[in-house]
């Protein structure tokens, strides 16, 4: 047997539509030759519109989950967090990280406190566990501006990334998508004081999912090696593709097509030339 393939662990949510959630973060991280490990923490009635209905998992369902894996599988190259949802889920995760097997883990934790309508994914006490009980293992943080003002208390990009890092954070990647920008900036804020900006031309439409992309995706390049820098230079690459290969699948926004590439080799007759 030949098995090379990174296995990235995610934490998040299940949504029916594919479009986010542990759908999004699988077919992500297949797309990118890496191998998911899904541990769910909760479950969602939404389609393409918003969110109707979220209902977190027992922090018992999700912790016999993540055993029963970590009883089988020790290969672990990266987790990505997303929607985690309760205090629980936060307790779990981070007890994994804790444990001397799994400390050096890289961790993606990308802070989904709403969908992108505004219906929210946990109280004020998940995000304030995220804070205390996450930061200081978490590699790379993958906020949107709304999301880093809320969670730093801060008024400039620059102010919530330096919370973020004196928080712990090795890196901080504050999406742009919200901004009114000719071309959405991202902007990745690493511990010595560097920034780097890393534009791309916006798209037309509104997408669902776009925020799990991007954190799976630089999941699998730091489990692959990669620096944070170059990891998230993937990440922003694969998912400005996904993103301008949407698909219509409902009357809501428009769902990131993390296969286009198999799509067009397929086109091809399967030629890797």
């Amino acid at each position: 047997m030949n098995a090379v393939a990174p296995l990235v662990m995610t934490f998040s949510a299940s949504d029916p539509t594919g479009g986010a959630g542990m759908q999004a973060d699988a077919l992500t991280i297949s797309a990118l030759g890496a191998h998911p490990l899904t541990v769910l923490t909760g479950l969602t009635a939404q389609n393409t519109v918003g969110v109707d209905w979220f209902e977190p998992l027992s922090e018992e369902a999700i912790g016999r989950q993540l055993n029963t894996l970590l009883a089988d599988v020790h290969r672990i190259g990266a987790v990505k967090a997303g929607v985690l949802g309760s205090v629980g889920a936060v307790s779990v995760l981070a007890g994994l990280l804790r444990h001397s097997a799994y400390a050096q883990l890289p961790l993606v934790l990308d802070p989904v406190m709403a969908s992108g309508r505004g219906d929210r994914f946990g109280q004020k006490a998940v995000f304030e566990a995220m804070q205390t009980e996450l930061f200081g293992h978490c590699t790379l943080l993958t906020p949107n501006w709304p999301e880093a003002k809320a969670l730093s208390g801060k008024r400039t990009e620059r102010a919530a990334a330096d919370y973020f890092l004196k928080a712990g954070c090795q890196a901080v990647l504050i999406k742009g998508e919200h901004k009114q920008t000719a071309q959405v900036v991202n902007t990745l804020y690493l511990p010595d004081g560097e920034r780097i900006e890393m534009p791309c031309a916006r798209l037309p439409g509104q997408f669902h999912g776009s925020g799990c992309t991007l954190a799976s995706a630089c999941a699998v390049g730091l489990a692959r090696g990669l620096s944070v820098t170059d990891a998230v230079a993937l990440g922003l690459e694969f998912t400005w593709g996904a993103l301008s290969h949407a698909i219509v699948v409902g009357q809501g926004q428009l769902i990131p097509d993390r296969m286009h590439l198999m799509q067009t080799l397929h086109a091809k007759g399967g030629s890797h030339d």
